[in-house]
């Protein structure tokens, strides 16, 4: 019963951290454009890089990521291994559907990125090494994200504990479910490039 309420004390716990919006934060602090309204629409480091600058950028980013590494930390001193990554789940469904925005989030990659680091850093730098030289190649931040998606899975099994595998590939299917509108551009020819203002 005690292990029952940890684990959902945990879940809703991680769940409000990845609610925090950091990208509508930082944009409303800064007094920049909404981003669920403006540029691509999205609530990510991506889309405050093309309404703001760098730095505002960086801080979301960074935001988004906390919020992925600290459910983790925490729910390592009261939860068994094989429960830990579900506690990552929550927070990214918090990134995506957040309770103090309205239900309306971004695509939870950075706050995947940071539960991936949390759970095991050679995964997590790996999925990061695959984002950067893709987004370095092509430019598309939305086709580095759906890659680093594809194989955070086969880092995984590669790297980390067994445990930690179906988590992340529920993970990956959410990240995944969320780039459709993306994918369509990229087929399309339509997807905004890094650093790109939408006219």
């Amino acid at each position: 019963m005690l292990m029952l309420f940890t684990m959902l004390a945990l879940l809703i716990f991680a769940y409000v951290c990845g609610s925090l919006s950091s990208a509508i934060i930082v944009s409303r602090i800064f007094g920049l454009p909404d981003p669920r309204t403006d540029g691509s629409g999205n609530p990510g480091a991506t889309n405050v890089l093309r309404l703001g600058d760098k730095k505002l950028a960086i801080l979301v980013l960074f935001g988004d990521v906390i919020k992925g590494i600290v459910p983790i930390f925490i729910a390592r001193f009261f939860l068994s291994t094989h429960l830990i990554g579900w506690i990552g789940l929550a927070a990214i469904l918090g990134h995506i559907f957040p309770v103090f925005f309205q239900f309306k989030g971004g695509k939870g990659v950075a706050t995947a990125l940071g539960v991936l680091l949390a759970l095991s850093l050679p995964v997590g730098l790996s999925v990061l090494a695959t984002w950067i030289f893709i987004a370095a190649v092509s430019r598309y931040s939305s086709l580095a994200a759906i890659i680093a998606t594809l194989v955070a899975p086969v880092y995984t099994i590669l790297l980390a504990n067994r445990f930690y595998f179906w988590p992340v590939v529920v993970i990956s299917l959410l990240v995944l479910w969320r780039h459709q509108d993306n994918i369509k551009r990229l087929i399309a020819g339509t997807e905004m490039k890094i650093g790109s203002k939408k006219v």
